[in-house]
Order: C-alpha cells, then sequence, then structure tokens
C-alpha cells in the first residue's frame, strides 16, 4: 500500500466537507469514516437550520447528501473504525484492525459524542422527543413542556433556550445546587418559565412512539414518580472521541484537541475540524465550516512537503 496524500478520519459534517474540499483539488483524499458514519445527524429528526434547505431535512439525508457529493469528485470511503495511530513519524500511520495506512497529511474529524444517562427508552425515542441540542430541536416543542437534565452551564443555556418555544421547561438535577456560573444561573432563577427539582435524577423515559412523559427518583428520599412532558433534553455534556490519539497530540483539559491557527494540532501536518475541536458551537454549519477550513490547510501545508 502506498501513501497517501490525505487521510480523513470521520464522516460526518466535518469529514465529509473536508473530503468535498480536498477530492476537488484532486489531493485524492481516503475517509475513514468509521461504522457509526453520519455522527450526531444521524440521531435528529429534521434539521431547519442547515442553509439551503428551506422546507427542513432529515439529518441522515443530509449526510448521504454530503457522502454524495464527497464520492463524486472521487473520495475514496472505508467504513470501519480506526482503532489506532501512529503520529510520531512520517509518514503517518493509521490502523484500521491490523491494516495500516501511511499518509503525508491527516484530518481528524472524529466528533463528540453526547453523554447519555443510560436509562430505558433514552436511545430509542432519541429524535422523538428525545434531544441532546435545544438550538436544533427546541423549535418542534412551540408551546409544549418539555424537561432538561442537567445542572452546568450548558443545561441553563439549554433551558433558557427552550424557553423561547416551550410554554414550561422543567430542569432536573442531581443536587440541590446548580453547577453553572453564576450569571447563567441568575438567568434560569429569573425565567418565569424555568422551574426546578432537585437532588432527582430521571430513570426512565416514557412513551411508545414519542415521548410522553418520564420517570423520577429522589435520590434523598428514594421516592419515584411520573411526570408528563412532550420533549426530554439531556444537557449533561459531551465527549470528544479523542481517546486514540491520547499520547500523540496535545489535547485540552476537557480532551478536546488543541488547536492553533484554525485548525493545525500540537503536530505539523495534522488537523483538526469539527466538534473534535470545537466544545463551544456545536453546530453543523461551524462543522462543516472548519471542515472546509482544515482541508484549506492540509493542501497549503501539502505543497511544502514531497
Amino acid at each position: 500500500m502506498g501513501v497517501e496524500n490525505v487521510i480523513i478520519i470521520g464522516g460526518a459534517c466535518a469529514g465529509l466537507t473536508a473530503a468535498i474540499y480536498t477530492s476537488r483539488a484532486n489531493l485524492k483524499p481516503v475517509c475513514i469514516e468509521g461504522f457509526q458514519a453520519g455522527g450526531q445527524l444521524m440521531l435528529t429528526t429534521e434539521v431547519e437550520n442547515y442553509p439551503g434547505f428551506p422546507e427542513g431535512i432529515m439529518g441522515p439525508d443530509l449526510m448521504q447528501l454530503f457522502r454524495k457529493q464527497a464520492e463524486r469528485f472521487g473520495t475514496r470511503f472505508v467504513t470501519k473504525d480506526v482503532t489506532s495511530v501512529n503520529f510520531k513519524k512520517t509518514p503517518f500511520e493509521i490502523y484500521v484492525d491490523k491494516e495500516c495506512y501511511k499518509t503525508k497529511a491527516v484530518i481528524i474529524a472524529t466528533g463528540a459524542s453526547a453523554n447519555l444517562l443510560g436509562i430505558p427508552n433514552e436511545e430509542r425515542l432519541m429524535g422523538r422527543g428525545v434531544s441532546t441540542c435545544a438550538t436544533c430541536d427546541g423549535f418542534f416543542f412551540k408551546d409544549q413542556h418539555v424537561v432538561v437534565a442537567g445542572g452546568g452551564d450548558s443545561a441553563m443555556e439549554e433551558a433558557s433556550f427552550l424557553t423561547k418555544h416551550a410554554s414550561k421547561v422543567t430542569v432536573i438535577h442531581r443536587r440541590d445546587t446548580l453547577r453553572a456560573s453564576k450569571i447563567m444561573q441568575d438567568r434560569a432563577f429569573k425565567n418565569k418559565k424555568i422551574e426546578f427539582i432537585w437532588n432527582s435524577t430521571v430513570t426512565e423515559v416514557l412513551g411508545d412512539k414519542e415521548v410522553t412523559g418520564i420517570k423520577i427518583k429522589n435520590l434523598q428520599t428514594g421516592k419515584e414518580g411520573e411526570l408528563k412532558c412532550d420533549g426530554f433534553f439531556l444537557a449533561i455534556g459531551h465527549t470528544p472521541n479523542t481517546k486514540i490519539f491520547k499520547n500523540q497530540l496535545e489535547l485540552l483539559d476537557n480532551e478536546y484537541l488543541k488547536v492553533l491557527n484554525h485548525t493545525r494540532t500540537s503536530r505539523e501536518g495534522i488537523f483538526a475540524a469539527g466538534d473534535v475541536q470545537d466544545h463551544h458551537y456545536k453546530q453543523a454549519v461551524t462543522a462543516a465550516g472548519s471542515g472546509c477550513m482544515a482541508a484549506l490547510d492540509a493542501e497549503k501545508y501539502l505543497e511544502t512537503v514531497k
């Protein structure tokens, strides 16, 4: 097997956009998209905030269009997971089981995974009332009652945002105080649409075809009950998919990849795009934008190496 110009690890918004740009630059990219290609959008029903689709589009359909476009320009796809990497020498080595791919440049677009509670029906009803993104799905809960699980800044942001659409937002938190910053707490406490249930956790999502309610357990008394609601939003953080890059590239304290000068990682020739390095915006359109940036940066880098 020869040495590739560029290998893209990850096949969702960022990775597929990078594939489109690098293939149009005639770099003949290989995209190792993984078994869970498409990323978090594969769990989203309707996407209404991606430009160019005024009627909205299903998340999986949008990812299929991205992939077709990359394929059209000559991207080669490997639908397997990367098992390990060796970035400490060049050409860089990427292993898929026992198979080794060598490349001059790498674009990492492995994304981040929303943290889940691991409770019954949580995954089954994902996209049917269960969501991990208020800005993506809040619109669908106009004048309805939704529940947010979490107590940090992201949970307060989600709850505050959801009040723009929902008639009522109930925040359920494991403790009796929030972990969120004071400014975010104050904003939530002042919002008349937000109420709190303390020292409690959600133990089950209820509903057949869509969410109809949740089961709650009080962690101090052990008492259990049910709460009717139309939507359930998880805001307990995201975990970047960076496990295989530890000891290979520099990570931030929160385990996201550290980038310098837009998309370059701590090692020259290796770039990162999308949610694997973005712990702030976490949107499909920003992931696609950084995929474009990484592709352009990789193209410029490859002009300097033989």
